[in-house]
This record gives structure tokens, sequence and C-alpha cells, in this order.
């Protein structure tokens, strides 16, 4: 059976994690590519977590919107995370 993977948002530093297992000082880091750093198992090399920086701004990229976080995007709209 494939383990879950979790999501979590860091609205402030604007950061989404994926995550198979909870993050350990262990592992090993890896940027494959702009913004976007694995977490690998040191002993499989297995990728484990992915951190996506810059999140909000790498899903509209190119696009005019006025959002600055996922709490923005999700929001009620005339709601006060809206304005």
């Amino acid at each position: 059976m494939e383990t879950p993977l979790t999501f979590e948002y860091d609205e402030v530093g604007d950061i989404l994690y994926i995550n198979k297992v909870p993050p350990y000082a262990e592992q090993d880091s890896e940027q494959l590519g702009y913004n976007i750093v694995a977490r690998r198992n040191p002993r499989t090399a297995a990728i484990e977590n992915l951190e996506v920086l810059f999140f909000t701004r790498w899903l509209f990229k190119g696009e005019q919107r006025n959002i600055s976080g996922l709490r923005d995007l999700f929001a009620e709209p005339g709601s006060s995370a809206h304005a």
C-alpha cells in the first residue's frame, strides 16, 4: 500500500510542503528546479519531501492576480481575506 502524501502550506513563507514522511535532520537536500527543493532519504536516496518555495507566485506565474497567499485564493468573495 502506498504511503499517503500530506500537504502543508506556510502562508508567511509562501512554501508548499509535500510530505511522504515527517522531515528529519538526516535527510539530504537537493534543488530539483527553480524554487523546488527535494529532501531525500540518506540511505535509499528516495524523495521523501518536496518544498515549493514562493508557491503562489509560481502558481499564478504570468497572470495579473492580486493574491498574496492561499488564504486569498480560498477566501469567500467579499471576505476580509480578499480585501
